[in-house]
């Protein structure tokens, strides 16, 4: 680094940057992760307001609870995808702490969108993303207990939850301090996110998925 430059401090990690592409970071990050895909591939699909129905959220999951598997998967790809462009981009323009400083502020524009008030998607697709993008073989940690844990429950916020305990233990032993600390962080997000799902859980109510729900007070991701 150059002289001058200060030390900015952030709850993803404690990265060394100078302070103008620190802020670069967090608004490039936050502009690409509000971008709310769901909400517009549910529109394009014909399924109206995807905020209307079960849990509200503009993520994949709640998607598919429309019936247009398309549009689902397409915000499945989109969400990951903004994920890995906003820390593709900031590595290339900034290096790697911009990168990390991207990253975290992609997944709160996608948790909370100023566009929609700041209630978007759970960030499940988002976080994915962002590990491939950051450490591919922590996102195929993340990948596969998910897809163990959906097998036995098919419960989607269970799995979630579970990714979240896992892909930062499997971080602290085999990541960077930084990239660790990210995983932390984006892990106590995807917890806050899903308190309610969390006290469904608890009381036995979480739906798994394949049964329908009606209303904005559904379970899921």
């Amino acid at each position: 680094m150059t002289g001058g430059t200060k030390p900015v401090i952030f709850p993803a990690m404690i990265a060394t940057l100078p302070i103008t592409t620190a802020l670069t970071a967090l608004a490039l990050g936050y502009l690409l992760g509000s971008i709310p895909f769901g909400l517009l591939f549910a529109f394009l699909s014909g399924a109206g307001d995807v905020r209307k129905i079960g849990s509200g959220s503009i993520g994949a999951t709640n998607v598919l609870r429309t019936g247009k598997k398309w549009a689902a998967a397409l915000t499945l790809l989109f969400d990951a995808g903004k994920g890995v462009f906003a820390v593709l981009l900031m590595r290339y323009l900034f290096g790697t702490d911009a990168s990390l400083l991207a990253a975290f502020a992609a997944f709160l524009g996608h948790l909370y969108p100023v566009w929609l008030r700041f209630k978007g998607g759970k960030g499940i697709a988002v976080s994915l993303g962002i590990l491939l993008a950051v450490n591919w073989p922590m996102a195929l940690v993340g990948m596969a207990t998910w897809l163990v844990v959906f097998a036995g429950f098919r419960i989607s916020s269970l799995s979630a939850l579970a990714t979240a305990v896992a892909v930062p233990v499997c971080m602290i032993l085999f990541a960077t301090p930084h990239e660790t600390i990210l995983a932390i962080a984006l892990a106590i997000l995807v917890f806050i996110a899903h308190r309610a799902n969390i006290r469904r859980l608890i009381r036995g109510e979480e739906p798994r998925v394949g049964r329908k729900k009606i209303g904005a007070d559904g379970a899921g991701a």
